[in-house]
């Protein structure tokens, strides 16, 4: 006993692991887990368990040692300190890869931790139910194990318990059963879990909201009908509130839920809005910094996506004006290319919402991290496709002459169609733009003969007189010099 104790406290520290593999303790330790004894039973088992935790290397020994057929079928007659433990070392197992989830699956260990589910004792449905949300997070398949191991309906029944550490666990579980696909949710919510998780939105526990919001993310985000049954649960606006929780975690998965829910249609996205969520994010976007901010900057860019009147109510909530501090403030690229991705969404509907994004002096930084080297391929293609979105729409020219100067051609065909549309019916365009030298720049442009860069050209030059192109084409001043040398008076 003395030895199997000192063996798991040693495998309680990181630093004794390696030590203990070396000594092959593990071996030492599966036949301790057949003892008479039921205490060293118990201490093997979880000294088994503390070394599996660690490393995948040593939950593959678990494996190889056939330590789990022998776990398993022994759980069924011992007492719950032993059924704690033995779930702790399958947890243990499974949570590193999908080939370790799959060997404890092929074992019959799904069945017999569904069965501890239905202990009386509420550490031992924790740890089941820790358990196989180990198993199910990997994937599908093994996800689908556990469905039809029939952990559902007792995962449910766990969250109608009154200890907050089970609630918070089987939350988790069912979480990560409904994130792989649409069928897998619909299992879930079939059982009624939407309304068991929505009566904990305002729980005061921490962890419990942040695992209530993600289980409630993951089923949102598969489908219309799945999005609109925890509408129906009115789940907002109360979640709309919990983006000024002082917790991080909960905010951003409140965010998620958010913006999983606004990403389907723009009669969800509408009933975001009108219980202030919109407002709510653009506040909670000012206050909030790096990967927090990633889900409410895709929510602005999903509810905006779907009408202009949705993007008009991002702009009037000066949305804009968060997105920009995000394209300035952010160093990570991908949450710039998400930013990026946003704005295209809110101007791309009308000239209105072009001008609202040409206002916020959005398109030159868009420009700039369209050209600089440094930006990674998603970002720069992410800027490119909003500019591109944006400047078809975008009929404030002088917001486009700047980029007459610094645009690539791929960008300045678009920025050149638009003056091609709106000079030939506004007569003081036409002049402002021979006085800012726009007209002067245009002539300066190297175009390749019948391209659609220089098919602009042309449309532009023919908006002026013949006389006024000449004057600002290059090399013009040169050819009245010279015919001033040769010219000869009467």
């Amino acid at each position: 006993m003395q030895f199997v104790q000192t063996v798991a406290d040693m495998a309680s520290r990181p630093q004794n692991v390696e030590i203990l593999q070396q000594a092959g303790v593990m071996s030492l330790l599966r036949p301790l887990m057949l003892d008479v004894v039921p205490s060293i039973q118990q201490t093997a088992a979880l000294a088994v368990g503390r070394l599996a935790d660690h490393s995948d290397d040593l939950a593959e020994v678990v494996v190889r040692e056939d330590i789990l057929p022998q776990l398993i079928h022994s759980l069924a007659s011992q007492n719950r300190f032993y059924k704690k433990a033995a779930a702790f070392v399958l947890r243990a197992v499974a949570k590193h890869a999908p080939e370790l989830a799959q060997a404890v699956v092929t074992c019959g260990g799904v069945d017999a931790l569904v069965v501890c589910l239905e202990e009386f004792d509420p550490w031992v449905k924790e740890a089941a139910a820790w358990a196989l949300g180990c198993i199910a997070r990997h994937n599908a398949s093994l996800s689908q194990s556990v469905v039809d191991a029939g952990a559902v309906p007792l995962l449910l029944l766990c969250l109608g318990e009154p200890e907050i550490a089970l609630k918070r666990i089987t939350a988790s579980t069912l979480s990560d059963i409904c994130k792989h696909t649409p069928e897998l949710a619909q299992t879930v919510v079939d059982n009624g879990a939407i309304a068991h998780l929505a009566q904990m939105i305002m729980n005061p526990d921490v962890k419990l909201k942040r695992q209530v919001f993600a289980a409630l993310s993951q089923i949102s985000k598969h489908s219309v009908n799945l999005a609109e049954l925890v509408i129906e649960a009115d789940v907002f606006p109360a979640a709309v509130a919990c983006l000024r929780d002082p917790d991080d975690h909960i905010k951003k998965n409140v965010s998620t839920l958010m913006r999983e829910v606004a990403k389907h249609t723009p009669e969800l996205s509408q009933v975001i809005v009108s219980c202030g969520g919109l407002a709510a994010m653009i506040d909670f976007l000012g206050n909030s910094h790096g990967h927090l901010r990633l889900p409410g900057i895709m929510m602005l860019g999903y509810v905006a996506a779907h009408s202009e009147n949705l993007a008009m109510a991002v702009i009037l909530s000066k949305g804009l004006l968060q997105l920009s501090l995000c394209l300035s403030e952010e160093p990570e690229h991908h949450i710039k290319a998400a930013t990026a991705w946003s704005i295209g969404q809110i101007g791309h509907h009308t000239p209105e919402h072009a001008h609202a994004v040409a206002a916020a002096d959005l398109l030159p930084r868009l420009l700039e991290l369209y050209m600089d080297i440094g930006s990674s391929e998603d970002l720069q293609a992410k800027c490119k496709t909003a500019l591109k979105s944006i400047l078809q729409k975008c009929t404030d020219l002088p917001c486009l002459e700047p980029f007459l100067y610094d645009a690539p051609s791929n960008i300045l065909k678009h920025v050149l169609g638009q003056f091609s549309k709106v000079l030939p019916h506004d007569s003081k365009a036409r002049r402002l733009f021979v006085t800012s030298g726009g007209l002067k720049k245009v002539q300066e442009i190297q175009a390749e003969p019948g391209s659609v860069l220089q098919e602009h050209i042309n449309n532009i030059n023919s908006c002026f007189p013949e006389e006024i192109v000449r004057y600002y084409s290059p090399g013009y001043s040169e050819a009245l010099l010279e015919r001033l040398e040769n010219y000869k008076p009467a």
